[in-house]
């Protein structure tokens, strides 16, 4: 067992429209931080209303919240904020706009291989 798995275990929640691209992607960042992070993702809100977050949140309990790049700065705001007002605490990360669409899928994965480790410590 590796020292990732014995320790805190990161329940991530992921604000995404498409649902098996958020799977797929959060799935290669969990194998290539496997070794520093034991992630799971428990689930994603996929529906286009923002308002879908709240009792996601409330009924699972995350530790991490990550909003995909298909939301506007204030979205992801008012995602991050909505979640954060129910559990105090919460690591939260926005993917910047549009990542996704300008530089593939590749570049959301190499994004949050860097950027989740800042967030987790």
């Amino acid at each position: 067992m590796s020292e990732a798995t014995s320790e805190k275990v990161f329940r991530l929640v992921t604000v995404n429209t498409a649902p098996e691209r958020a799977k797929r992607l959060i799935g290669i960042v969990v194998e290539r931080l496997k070794d520093q992070y034991t992630i799971e993702h428990i689930a994603n809100c996929s529906s286009k209303s923002i308002e879908d977050v709240e009792p996601t949140v409330r009924e699972l309990q995350p530790n991490v919240l990550c909003c995909a790049s298909m939301w506007t700065p204030e979205e992801s705001y008012r995602i991050r904020e909505t979640a954060k007002s129910i559990i105090s605490g919460l690591k939260t990360h926005a993917i910047p706009q549009g990542l996704q669409v300008e530089k593939g899928p590749e570049a959301v994965v190499d994004h949050l291989v860097v950027e989740l480790p800042k967030l987790l410590g």
